[in-house]
This record gives structure tokens, C-alpha cells and sequence, in this order.
């Protein structure tokens, strides 16, 4: 369990992505009032010098933070900065080149080895460019696939997530043309098991109730409008339901969500990326946080992109970003305490009779 001591102990690694586009501005922002360091440590992987020179740039001088030469010198309940490169680098507000996904990679390498170490406690991502951080090293959809790799986490669950709506999908980075071909029965199923799991552990929620969204326009509509339904989805809900799980469906994506359904439920799963994720973030743009379930480690993110279009202009909005690093620090507590309860079940029962 999670004690009053330690709090602002837990270091919450921030990696600065691309840094043509909103990644640091964000950052800097959520990270301004000072008692956010109660809650947490927070450390930045870029270098000193990028720092600085947004900082001045977007007219952040009230921002301050500590120059560590790596985690070994993090100073607690600080802003801190290690320097993952020395030499100083262009800033092109906007533009996605080949420098930027570079940086970005630099800043992700050092995060995600420091997190492998023990060295900070979780992981959040600001936002990076899917292409140009292709290299030999990252050859990945996104950081979902690269954190899945780096921790040998095959089975991992995209989690869209906020105080009001969790929604998951099933495919995640694949074209829309692909989507039907991504689904099976097996799939589904563990996509639920990981759902069903990470509510529970990650959540706090002891029996999570879960609505599975249909492929097809009215869920196939008995056939008339495709057979993945009775073909896959129901199938895939009764194995699961067979299994513990409260899992509800399928249930057609446009009425669900136009009738406020979801509220009736703890969280979603949607068949494919824009059946979850536009509802969701129209429903929760500015407080959404991205979260990769299934990983031994925690890592959330903002639930928008690099925004080059205001980059460099001042006008980001640092919430989503600033709610991914309480829901990083909330999951891991929360994680705390249920491997304690389940590792001990006996003494906790007795300390509930005992009150």
C-alpha cells in the first residue's frame, strides 16, 4: 500500500517527443505549480540546452527546473532534466524533419532504459511523429508497439481512458480495409481478459462490467449487414463471459454512444481505432489519457498528437498531459495495493474484521 512518506518519491519519467511539436510546451506548463511535486518527482529526457531555449521561446520563465547528469542524481520533489544529448539543436516549430524524430527517439531510448533499471517509476510519453522516428532502432506503428517489444509484452491493450469513459480496441494501427481479417475469436477474448484484468488492478474496480461494440452498421443486424457478429463477436463474448467476465454485446457503436449507454458500463472495447477513439475524444479530448494495458510497467500519454499546426505559438493546452501524469501515479498505486491484497488476502480480511 501506498504510505504518506512517500509521497513526491515516485519519479514519474516524461520523455519530450518530437520536438518541433507540443511536447515540451506541454510539459512545462502542467509542470508549473509547484505542488505538483508533493504528488510526485518529475524528470524530462531531452537536454538542457532544448529546455531552455522553449522555455524562452514560449515565454515560460516562470518554469524552473534542476540540470541532473542522469537518474542517479534526480533531486526529489524538483522539476529535473537529464541531458540525453550535449549538443545543441534546431528548433523548427511545426515541421516534422528528420532531426526531431531523432531527439525524440533519444529522449524515448533513455526513458524506457531508466524505467527497465528501476530508475524512475512510470512512463509518460509526450507525443511523437510516426514517421519521421523511423530508423533502424524504431520500427514501430507507435510507442504502443515499441513499449510491447522493449518489455516483451506481446499481449498489450490501447486504453483510452478519463473520469467519465474508458474506451480499448481491438486493432489498433492497422487501415480500415484490414480490420475484418484482424479479428477472431481468440483475439477478442484476450483483449477482454486484459481489460477485465487491467480494471481490477489498474482501476480498482472489483467487477468491472465491459460493452463490446459490433464491426457492422446496427451490429451486422442478424447478418443482414455482415457476419462478423455471429461469426466472431458473440462467440468471443460468451467465451469470455464463460470465463468471469461481465462482458455485455455487441452493441451498435452509433445508437451506444448517441444514447449515452456507455455510462452503464465501466468500460468499452470497440472493434477498431476510429469506432473508440472518436467518440472518445469528443467526449474527452482535453482530459483523455492514452494508456497501454497488458505492460509490466505503467506508461500513459496525452490523447492528441504533435498539434504542429499551433507549435510553437503558446496556445497548447497542457491538461490531457498533466492528467496523464496523476494517471500514472494513480495506476501504479493502485497496482501496489492490489498485488499486496492478493499476495496477502488472509491479512487484509483480518484487518477489515478488526476495524
Amino acid at each position: 500500500m501506498s504510505h504518506p512518506e512517500n509521497e513526491g518519491r515516485i519519479k514519474v519519467g516524461i520523455s519530450c517527443g518530437d520536438i518541433n511539436g507540443i511536447g515540451l510546451e506541454v510539459v512545462m506548463k502542467a509542470l508549473l505549480d509547484n505542488r505538483i511535486h508533493q504528488l510526485f518527482t518529475p524528470v524530462i529526457y531531452a537536454s538542457n540546452k532544448l529546455v531552455s531555449l522553449q522555455r524562452k521561446a514560449l515565454n515560460l520563465n516562470d518554469f524552473q527546473y534542476q540540470t541532473v547528469k542522469s537518474s542517479n542524481e534526480i533531486i526529489l520533489r524538483k522539476n529535473n532534466v537529464i541531458n540525453c544529448w550535449e549538443e545543441e539543436v534546431q528548433v523548427e516549430w511545426g515541421k516534422a524533419t528528420e532531426s526531431s524524430g531523432k531527439y525524440a527517439y533519444r529522449s524515448l531510448e533513455a526513458a524506457v532504459a531508466d524505467l527497465k533499471n528501476n530508475k524512475i517509476d512510470v512512463l509518460v510519453t509526450a507525443p511523437i511523429n510516426k514517421h519521421n522516428i523511423q530508423h533502424k532502432d524504431f520500427q514501430f506503428q507507435g510507442h504502443t508497439e515499441y513499449l510491447s517489444d522493449r518489455f516483451s509484452s506481446p499481449d498489450h491493450l490501447m486504453f483510452l481512458v478519463s473520469d467519465s469513459l474508458k474506451v480499448a480496441v481491438v486493432s489498433g494501427h492497422v487501415p480500415v480495409k484490414q480490420v475484418a481479417q484482424e479479428l477472431s475469436i481468440d483475439k477478442i477474448r484476450k483483449k477482454l481478459m486484459l481489460m477485465d484484468r487491467s480494471l481490477k488492478r489498474d482501476f480498482g474496480i472489483r467487477k468491472p462490467r465491459i460493452a463490446v461494440l459490433g464491426l457492422n452498421p446496427h451490429a451486422g443486424d442478424e447478418g443482414l449487414i455482415g457476419m462478423e457478429e455471429k461469426d466472431i463477436i458473440i462467440p468471443a463474448i460468451k467465451k469470455a463471459f464463460d470465463d468471469g467476465i461481465f462482458v455485455y454485446g455487441p452493441y451498435s457503436a452509433d445508437g451506444f454512444f448517441g444514447s449515452a449507454a456507455f455510462r452503464k458500463f465501466d468500460a468499452v472495447l470497440a472493434m477498431y481505432h476510429d469506432q473508440g477513439l472518436v467518440p472518445f475524444k469528443t467526449l474527452s479530448f482535453s482530459s483523455g489519457v492514452n494508456f497501454t494495458a497488458g505492460l509490466p510497467i505503467v506508461r500513459t500519454s496525452p490523447d492528441h498528437g504533435t498539434a504542429y499546426d499551433i507549435a510553437g505559438k503558446g496556445q497548447a493546452n497542457e491538461e490531457s498531459i498533466r492528467d496523464a501524469m496523476y494517471c500514472a501515479i494513480d495506476i501504479l498505486k493502485k497496482r501496489e495495493e492490489y498485488d499486496e491484497i492478493n499476495a496477502n488476502p488472509l491479512a487484509f480480511s483480518k484487518q477489515g474484521r478488526d476495524q
